[in-house]
């Protein structure tokens, strides 16, 4: 049996802003590091394989929480936002005809002009999923997260979530073959 802990990058100036980040490397803010090296991985999920998106506030996240260098998987890497990386939603929200909706209203099809769909993000990360082994804690991302809990949780992306991505927190999936049970409470990350 294979466990994932999911866990988020810390903040950055462009989440701060309401800026959509996708793959645009935008680092951690100082206020993040300050945060996050207050924090570690809690027991057993501090021993367990660690794992990270290539982009710089993953990688941060993981080695402040960690006091360790994560393996790094292409597949964790965000959601692509295409035209929409640096806008921010709340004015595309307010622009007639933009096409950016809440997540509620995705589907497994939503596209940014120029990025990718949730059921694509899914495709890429079923290879790195099948791989893995034991205990595992994973930095990532938002975008990420939601597709990994909307396949444990059976979400269609219409309607309401049936769970809310906080920071500083492990969200918990049990990974057995293709299917994925997410645990019910996520843990916190613990003061060190």
């Amino acid at each position: 049996m294979t466990r994932l802990a999911l866990l988020r990058h810390g903040h950055t100036e462009w989440n701060r802003a309401g800026r959509i980040q996708g793959r645009s490397d935008i680092p951690l803010d100082a206020e993040a590091r300050a945060d996050l090296a207050k924090l570690c991985l809690p027991a057993p999920w501090d021993t367990a394989t660690l794992w990270s998106s290539p982009l710089e506030r993953a990688r941060d996240t993981a080695e402040l929480v960690s006091d360790r260098v994560p393996d790094i998987a292409n597949a964790l890497t965000e959601m692509t936002w295409g035209d929409w990386e640096g806008q921010r939603g709340e004015a595309l929200l307010a622009t007639p005809g933009s096409g950016y909706a809440h997540i509620e209203d995705w589907g497994w099809e939503f596209r940014p002009p120029g990025g990718e769909t949730p059921r694509e993000v899914a495709k890429r990360l079923t290879p790195w999923l099948a791989g893995l082994e034991g205990d595992t804690v994973a930095v990532s991302h938002i975008g990420v997260m939601r597709v990994l809990l909307a396949l444990a949780h059976d979400w269609e992306f219409d309607g309401p979530a049936p769970f809310r991505i906080k920071r500083n927190r492990l969200y918990v999936i049990t990974v057995e073959g293709d299917r994925l049970r997410p645990d019910p409470d996520p843990v916190r990350l613990e003061p060190r």
